[in-house]
């Protein structure tokens, strides 16, 4: 009689590890897979009736404990540069998992207002500069050309910073040398020649402007921009030179109560007061200081004893609105520190300039 051999306990064990390998990798559910095709075939099938899909069985579906974990943990976000966020580390934060950015995910500086005040350091920077100015209108034209000389070197520097280009050196050395030219110009030419002084000069720096500018290999929207602002800059350090221009035009007295009306208007502009309120506030007092001011320089003449308070007091509101404009376009499109302590420091004074020339021409 013969008797059976008993399997030995090694080709037991390989044979359960082989059955949970096909378990695993399921080879040891044929049917159920046959069965997941056919529901798929029927459902494509047009006209086909969907039919309910047999529940698997459990026992093919069992996967090991640890598998089930790692399966179900979420991947790692892959890290996001800030370069292709826009450069900002809020926008790298708002990035989800696998990369994909949420709606909400906006920069940080984008959920306030753009408009930023300059603050009061740059105010009373600006008051320092215009009592400079206001002193040495006084004096004489050489030393109201050297306070003039520094506010259009802001001015230059401020405007380029103030449209993102920096640093510029070509542009702003440009923009001074026309406010510069301008001022000897002024300086020498006759009395009465100030206006074609100022726009000759101007045209000639335009031109030149334009002529090196031809050279510029960028883009043609880089070239337009940085064209404009260049444009924008030579204008504004030649307008500043009409302080000078008032000299000939009038006396140095509108030149100083200008001045004085400019300072105090940045310096009440930046106390801490309700949005629409400040500005209110601001040209009140530009108007108080433009009255102090034509008191003291006997602004308008000696006729009326109200002639140099009513004169004051028009100079001032009209040079306090136009130090109020400077302070908006200096605080406009987040700015930094740096174009509030030059474009808020210098645009107030330097948008005032013409007001003062063409009030002495027209009332002084």
């Amino acid at each position: 009689m013969l008797v059976p051999r008993r399997r030995r306990p090694r080709r037991q064990a390989r044979a359960r590890r082989c059955a949970a390998q096909r378990r695993r990798h399921g080879r040891g559910a044929p049917a159920v897979r046959r069965r997941q095709r056919m529901s798929e075939h029927s459902r494509t099938r047009p006209g086909a009736q969907p039919q309910p899909q047999p529940q698997q069985q459990p026992q093919h579906q069992q996967q090991p404990q640890h598998q089930q974990h790692s399966r179900s943990r979420p991947l790692p976000a892959p890290a996001v540069p800030p370069a292709a966020t826009g450069g900002t580390p809020g926008a790298a934060r708002a990035q989800g998992a696998g990369g994909a950015a949420r709606p909400d995910a906006a920069p940080t500086r984008a959920k306030g207002s753009p408009l930023i005040a300059p603050g009061l350091l740059p105010a009373t920077v600006t008051g320092a500069l215009a009592l400079l100015v206001a002193g040495t209108a006084q004096v004489g034209g050489a030393a109201l050309a050297v306070a003039v000389a520094l506010l259009q070197a802001v001015t230059a520097a401020g405007w380029f910073r103030l449209n993102g280009m920096w640093p510029a050196r070509q542009g702003i050395a440009l923009a001074f040398l026309a406010g510069v030219a301008t001022d000897v110009s002024l300086l020498l030419a006759d009395e009465g020649r100030a206006p074609a002084v100022i726009i000759g000069t101007l045209g000639a720096w335009c031109v030149l402007t334009l002529t090196l500018h031809l050279r510029n290999g960028s883009g043609p929207d880089e070239r337009l921009y940085a064209l404009t602002a260049a444009f924008t800059a030579t204008a504004l350090t030649v307008v500043a030179a009409g302080f000078l221009a008032s000299l000939d035009a009038a006396t140095a007295d509108a030149v100083t109560v200008g001045a004085v009306a400019v300072a105090v208007a940045a310096l009440a502009r930046a106390l801490p007061l309700p949005p629409f309120v400040s500005p209110a506030v601001a040209l009140l007092a530009a108007a108080g200081a433009g009255v102090a001011a034509g008191q003291l320089t006997v602004l308008g003449g000696a006729g009326a004893a109200t002639a140099p308070a009513a004169a004051g007091s028009v100079l001032g509101l009209i040079t306090g609105g136009c130090a109020l404009l400077g302070l908006r376009v200096a605080s406009y499109d987040y700015p930094s520190r740096f174009v509030h302590m030059t474009a808020g420091v210098a645009l107030p004074l330097t948008l005032a300039a013409p007001a003062v020339y063409l009030f002495g021409r027209a009332f002084v």
